[in-house]
């Protein structure tokens, strides 16, 4: 027989067992169940007020616990408010970069486009040859000089272009010359 069955068969009132060491009886059980919801409490109160000595008072744990929650909801709120504003600014953001990307790409396209055409109209068409004036710079000042006067260098004829047959360029109805005498006078 153990010491708390001992105790009672002598003198027929029940000896309280402060130790408790198993859960044998139910008020062993209860004690040990409150004991252990007592511990609980004073962790919840060291949770709650890290700073300050624990709390005793249950129903003032449960006040502090019930504004925490509450307090936490809130923040909880505010931060998914918060966070679907931010997945809103990051999807117009994407959308805008997209934007971006479609329009610099476009505009990289005019550019060579551009620089195409440019280049287009710097290179001179096939069969184009430049003024004469390009190849003989000589040339420029007997053409350009006073009708009739030759440049002090040069005595021979005033030729803007000397050298070069420009009837390649004409077409040929206008070269040719078989109906000149009916179509035109004589000269003298």
């Amino acid at each position: 027989m153990d010491v708390c069955n001992l105790d009672q068969a002598s003198s027929r009132k029940r000896v309280r067992d402060e130790s408790c060491s198993g859960p044998k009886t139910k008020a062993c059980r209860e004690k040990m169940r409150r004991d252990r919801l007592n511990d609980r409490f004073l962790e919840l109160s060291s949770i709650l007020d890290p700073g300050r000595p624990p709390k005793s008072d249950k129903a003032s744990i449960l006040g502090d616990a019930a504004r925490v929650l509450v307090q936490l909801r809130s923040e909880a709120r505010q931060l998914k408010e918060s966070n679907e504003k931010l997945q809103e600014t990051i999807k117009d953001l994407k959308v805008e970069k997209n934007e971006l990307r479609d329009e610099k790409t476009r505009l990289k396209a005019d550019k060579e486009r551009l620089e195409q055409q440019v280049k287009a109209m710097s290179v001179p068409p096939a069969g184009f040859m430049p003024h004469p004036i390009a190849f003989h710079p000589a040339a420029a000042t007997v053409a350009f000089a006073p009708h009739g006067q030759a440049p002090a260098n040069k005595a021979g004829s005033v030729t803007a272009f000397p050298g070069v047959a420009m009837w390649q360029w004409m077409p040929p109805a206008v070269v040719d010359t078989t109906q000149d005498t009916k179509l035109w006078p004589p000269n003298a």
